[in-house]
C-alpha cells in the first residue's frame, strides 16, 4: 500500500518515459520494493497474472527502456540504495540496483577509487 504503491496519473506518467525521444507509455501501477524478497514476490505475482514488469532506476536512459508499451507494473528500484560491500583489494563493490553513480562516488571518496560514466559492471 501507500507510500509503496501508486496509481496516480502523474506518478505513472513520470515512470513512463526517460530522456529518449520516445513518447510516454505509462505503466498501470508503480511499486517501490525495498528488499530483494519483495522484488521476488512482486515478480512472481506479475508472472502468475501475466503482467509486464518494467524496471525503473532514475529515468535518465536514452533508449526508451522504461516505456510501458503494454502497461504493467513499474518496479521503481530507487529505494534499494544500499552499498553492501566494498573490496579495495580487488576493486569491486556490491550494490543494490538503486545506487546511483553519484552516490557510489560519494561513498568511494577518500579511497582513491571512482566509478566513471559509461562503465559497465559485471
Amino acid at each position: 500500500g501507500a507510500p509503496n504503491v501508486s496509481t496516480a496519473p502523474a506518478v505513472r506518467e513520470q515512470h513512463g518515459h526517460d530522456e529518449s525521444m520516445h513518447p510516454c507509455a505509462s505503466p498501470d501501477i508503480v511499486v517501490w520494493p525495498q528488499a530483494v524478497g519483495q522484488v521476488q514476490e512482486l515478480a512472481a505475482l506479475c508472472h502468475r497474472c501475466r503482467l509486464p514488469m518494467v524496471p525503473f532506476g532514475t529515468g535518465t536512459g536514452l533508449e526508451g527502456g522504461v516505456n510501458a508499451v503494454q502497461g504493467g507494473v513499474c518496479f521503481d528500484l530507487s529505494r534499494m540504495d544500499a552499498i553492501a560491500e566494498l573490496s579495495l583489494e580487488d576493486f569491486s563493490v556490491t550494490v543494490e540496483p538503486g545506487v546511483t553513480r553519484k552516490a557510489l562516488n560519494k561513498h568511494l571518496r577518500g579511497t582513491g577509487l571512482w566509478f566513471p560514466v559509461g562503465t559497465v559492471g559485471v
